[in-house]
C-alpha cells in the first residue's frame, strides 16, 4: 500500500530519507532505505534516491517492500517465556541451547524455536521475517534473552545495549571463597594470543576493549566455592568468566578457563555454572520499565545443594594407631 506524505510548508531543503525518517519514526531507517533501493519512493510520480533534496510542499509517495519469509524453518521447541507482548518477548533460555544457527548447528537453536512461537506476529527485522535478537548468551549459559518482533523494537533495544542503559545481572558459582564480599573489576578484555577461541584480560593499549564487572558474594560454601552475583556494565565475550578467573575464582564447570573436577564434590558441575537472572530495561514502544527475572534452573539449584553438603562435610579422621609399649625392664640381682 502506498502512503502519501507532504513535506510541511516552510521546511528548508532536506534529504528525502531524512524527511521520511522524521515523519514516520515507527519505520526503521533500514526499512526506509530498502524502500528507496526498491524504487518505491517517488516524487511527482518518479522514483528518487535517498539523497534527493525535497522542500516544503513536495509530496512523496512510498511503500515498504514485502517482508521475505525466513530461510530457517520454524521448529516447535518448548520455551519458557518470562514476558511477551506484540512488540517483544523475554525468554529464559535453557543451558545447552545455541542462540543463532550457524555452521555445524542443528535445527534446535533458539531462533528455530522463536520462529515457531512467534508465527504470524513478526513484522520483519531487516526485511526478513525473523526474531530480532540483540544480545547473546553462550551455549552453556542459561537465563534471560530479549527478542524483538519488529524493526522499531529491535532498533530501540539495540540503542539501549549500545548506550549501556540496561541493568544485566548474572548469578555464578565459582571455585574457592573470595576473601572480600564484593568488588569491582575494570580490566580490558581481548583475544587470548595463544588460544583464539578464548578471551583474556589484557594490558591497556594492547587491543583489548574496556570491560567493567561489579560482583558480590551471595553465599560461601566453606572454602570449596561461592555463589556470586555479577552486574555487568559492558557486554564483552566471556566477560564474567574472564574477570572472575582474573581474581583466581574460575567458574564451576568452565574447563575452557581452567576448571578441574573437585574430589570434594559428590557430583561435578554439568556445565559452566552461569545464569542470566535479572534484566531491567525500558520498553522501546511503551516507555515502561521492564523488570525481568528468570528463576535458577534445576541443575543450578542441585549444584548449590551439592556445595552446601560439601561445605558441611568434615574431613575423614584418620584412625588412631597406638604405639606399642616398651617391654618392662628386668632387674637382675647378683
Amino acid at each position: 500500500m502506498t502512503t502519501h506524505y507532504t513535506v510541511p510548508a516552510g521546511v528548508a531543503r532536506i534529504r528525502a530519507d531524512k524527511a521520511l525518517a522524521y515523519a514516520f519514526p515507527d519505520h526503521s531507517r533500514m526499512a526506509l532505505q530498502r524502500a528507496f533501493d526498491a524504487g518505491l519512493v517517488t516524487l511527482r510520480g518518479r522514483p528518487i534516491k535517498r539523497d534527493h533534496g525535497v522542500a516544503g510542499g513536495d509530496e512523496l509517495g512510498f511503500a515498504l517492500p514485502e517482508t521475505k519469509p525466513a530461510e530457517i524453518k520454524a521448529v516447535e521447541i518448548p520455551l519458557e517465556v518470562i514476558y511477551e507482548d506484540k512488540h517483544l518477548l523475554a525468554v529464559n533460555k535453557t543451558a545447552g541451547m545455541i542462540v543463532h544457527p550457524g555452521a555445524g548447528t542443528g535445527e534446535d537453536t533458539l531462533v528455530h524455536a522463536l520462529l515457531a512461537h512467534c508465527a504470524g506476529s513478526l513484522s520483519g527485522i531487516g526485511g526478513v521475517e525473523r526474531p530480532g535478537i540483540v544480545h547473546r548468551l553462550d551455549r552453556e549459559t542459561s537465563g534471560l534473552i530479549l527478542v524483538a518482533k519488529t524493526d522499531k523494537t529491535h532498533r530501540g533495544l539495540a540503542e539501549q545495549f549500545a548506550e549501556r542503559a540496561l541493568e544485566k545481572e548474572y548469578v555464578a558459582l565459582v571455585s574457592g571463597a573470595p576473601g572480600l564480599m564484593s568488588g569491582s573489576i575494570r580490566k580490558p578484555i581481548g583475544r587470548n594470543k595463544h588460544h583464539r577461541h578464548k578471551m583474556a584480560v589484557v594490558e591497556e593499549g594492547q587491543g583489548g576493549r574496556d570491560a567493567h564487572t561489579d560482583w558480590e558474594v551471595m553465599e560461601k560454601f566453606g572454602d570449596v566455592a561461592a555463589q556470586v552475583r555479577c552486574l555487568i556494565h559492558t557486554g564483552r565475550t566471556h566477560q564474567i568468566r574472564v574477570h572472575l578467573k582474573s581474581l583466581g575464582h574460575v567458574l564451576l564447570g568452565d574447563v575452557v578457563y581452567g576448571w578441574k573436577p573437585d574430589p570434594r564434590l559428590k557430583a561435578q558441575p554439568p556445565r559452566v555454572m552461569l545464569h542470566a537472572a535479572h534484566l531491567i530495561c525500558t520498553h522501546p514502544v511503551t516507555g515502561k520499565t521492564l523488570d525481568l527475572r528468570a528463576p535458577l534452573p534445576a541443575d543450578f539449584n542441585a549444584m548449590i545443594k551439592t556445595l552446601r553438603a560439601a561445605a558441611k562435610a568434615k574431613p575423614a579422621r584418620r584412625p588412631s594407631v597406638r604405639k606399642p609399649r616398651p617391654p618392662a625392664a628386668h632387674i637382675h640381682e647378683d
